[in-house]
């Protein structure tokens, strides 16, 4: 005769009542030790105890010594199967272990495998191609940022290396450019000087490595100028460090393997200018005041927020901040990350957010609590930012910049004191894209979810039309 063994089952009963295995065991009139023993699996369910315990609970008993554990293996055994998992699968063992030990856990494995199907079941007949791997597959940009984000933004070698660097470059943070000039020239023969608009057209720098000379657009500001010489100091002194990083990346994609060398010589280029130890005093004095720190370390308002993304050395972190970049149509065009917040990798980010709205009140500090669906608070600040003009066609490309932090944080970033950080309904509630948000009733959804069906009755009218 087939054992009744309802480990899994009954400690699932007992935490849902919140009880012991000794508040168990007296309800069912059994000792503790026995208790402990079934859930275990050490000992089979008898008549006696599963008429106390159907009694107690007021369970039916079918719930209790049903076989819907064993219908999970081959449903497991299936997505296990699949190509998107890599190495060998989970033996027959393991996976009933899974099921006998961690049934919660299986079953929301499983609605999640489930719900991967069917989006990209959606995303091939959307794309009208029976290949929905090519867009599911990670892209070079995606997996840059995810790259950064495993470091937590932060890359110790090339950080202190850049202040070695600015250690023997020396001078006031004010006299960056000459300065960084006369590095250039003396220690790597390499000149600078500025062109013209006529002779530069559509490209802010070139580094010609045969003439050893440095051409920089009259369209750049003071501090692209110097933030540009800055990049190319690292492209002659921290190479090495940069193609070691890159290789560790492991990008597949020749393109991907460039841009990030591009953006590790960017971060070189920001750890120069503002090296570490002055950045965090000085934030930490300033309570992160942006405009501040731009007047200190003569950078941009864009250089900064980049740069405190960047302030998680151990043993002397910053607060982590988020970095975000859209342009007018919610295009992302960068973004780097040091806290739990999601960003979206491409055009469509929350219309909620008031990051569009900073579009509306050039160069002001737009600040905002914020909620995501699965329950993260963070605290937000946006602000545009200009691009370099080169003729009337360009004026007034400006894009937004967003930085943000989890709320816990708040009360050491200056922005946030006219706010009442204790008060709920100060967080408004925003998603990541209309695409998979879960929000309902949201009267800016622009577009149905992947991720969910909305309902749709001929006798409401929600408030968007793509619910009732």
């Amino acid at each position: 005769m087939k054992k009744t063994l309802v480990g899994s089952q009954l400690r699932q009963l007992r935490k849902s009542q919140g009880e012991t295995q000794a508040q168990m065991a007296a309800r069912l009139g059994i000792s503790p030790a026995y208790v402990n023993l079934l859930e275990s699996n050490q000992r089979s369910l008898s008549v006696q105890v599963l008429v106390a315990i159907t009694e107690a609970y007021g369970v039916d008993w079918r719930d209790l010594v049903g076989d819907g554990d064993e219908k999970r293996i081959p449903e497991l055994r299936a997505a296990m199967r699949d190509p998107i998992f890599s190495g060998d699968a989970p033996d027959l063992q393991e996976l009933r272990a899974a099921i006998e030990h961690a049934p919660r856990f299986v079953s929301r494995f499983l609605q999640i495998y489930d719900s991967h199907h069917n989006l990209t079941d959606r995303l091939s007949r959307q794309a009208g191609t029976g290949h929905a791997d090519d867009l599911l597959s990670t892209t070079p940009g995606t997996a840059i940022h995810d790259f950064f984000r495993d470091h937590e933004n932060y890359f110790d070698e090339l950080d202190r290396a850049a202040g070695d660097c600015r250690n023997r470059i020396g001078g006031a943070a004010d006299d960056m450019y000459a300065s960084l000039k006369r590095f250039l020239r003396v220690e790597h023969g390499v000149s600078a000087r500025l062109v013209s608009l006529v002779d530069m057209r559509d490209t802010l720098r070139v580094f010609d490595r045969t003439e050893g000379e440095v051409r920089l657009s009259e369209a750049l500001d003071h501090p692209n100028r110097v933030f540009q010489l800055a990049h190319v100091v690292g492209l002659l002194t921290c190479q090495d460090i940069v193609d070691q990083l890159v290789e560790s990346a492991g990008l597949a994609d020749e393109d991907g393997r460039a841009r990030l060398g591009v953006e590790l010589m960017n971060y070189f280029a920001g750890a120069l200018l503002m090296p570490y130890e002055s950045m965090v005093e000085t934030a930490e004095f300033a309570r992160y005041d942006i405009d501040r720190l731009a007047s200190a370390f003569s950078v941009s308002f864009e250089q900064v927020c980049h740069r405190l993304t960047t302030l998680q050395r151990d043993g002397r972190r910053g607060v982590p901040f988020f970095f975000l970049r859209v342009d007018r149509a919610g295009n992302v065009t960068k973004r780097f990350n040091a806290t739990p917040f999601t960003l979206a990798e491409q055009g469509g980010s929350c219309p909620v957010w008031n990051i569009h709205a900073a579009f509306g009140r050039p160069g002001v500090v737009v600040p905002q609590f914020v909620e995501l669906p699965g329950g993260g608070r963070f605290f937000t600040l946006s602000r545009t930012t200009d691009r370099p003009v080169f003729d009337r066609n360009t004026q007034d490309r400006r894009l937004v910049i967003a930085l943000g932090c989890e709320s816990e944080q708040a009360d050491r970033v200056c922005y946030a004191e006219p706010l009442n950080t204790e008060d709920r309904g100060m967080f408004t509630q925003i998603g990541i894209s209309c695409h998979v948000c879960p929000r309902q009733a949201c009267s800016q959804r622009a577009h149905q979810p992947l991720n969910i069906r909305l309902r749709i009755h001929a006798d409401r009218r929600g408030s968007t039309r793509y619910e009732s």
